[in-house]
């Protein structure tokens, strides 16, 4: 049973993985959808279902470096901070531009953005490294 139920939850965990992942691809073209906290959930997700697919995020050209930081400081410097939460109210901004006639979704994408600089702002912050 124990064996059956790990590899549930690996399964489980590499699915959550990998719709993570997705999201954050998406993210880096759609205004609004934050990219780093998909990726780093797939991380998180990869770590315990499938260290062949973490190694590959640790790896990646692009990604790696953002995985591998904040596995390292689990933290953010100010800098990386406001650039995400400016970049996210500039683009959720423009997005809202565009819907300003659909009050109902201008509503749902407002409170996303909202909840994204929320989260930006929990994250704990360190002091750039020279």
């Amino acid at each position: 049973m124990s064996l059956h139920r790990s590899r549930v939850v690996r399964w489980l965990l590499w699915l959550a993985g990998s719709v993570s992942l997705a999201l954050g691809l998406i993210g880096v073209v759609l205004p609004g959808l934050p990219t780093t906290p998909f990726i780093l959930l797939a991380a998180a997700c990869y770590a315990k279902a499938s260290p062949r697919l973490h190694g590959w995020l640790l790896n990646h050209r692009f990604l790696g470096p953002m995985v591998r930081d904040w596995e390292t400081h689990r933290s953010l410097t100010r800098r990386s901070k406001t650039v995400a939460q400016v970049s996210m109210v500039l683009m959720v901004g423009l997005s809202a531009w565009g819907l300003r006639d659909r009050p109902v979704v201008l509503v749902i994408v407002l409170i996303a953005a909202l909840i994204g600089v929320l989260v930006v702002a929990r994250i704990p912050t360190r002091k750039p490294s020279v």
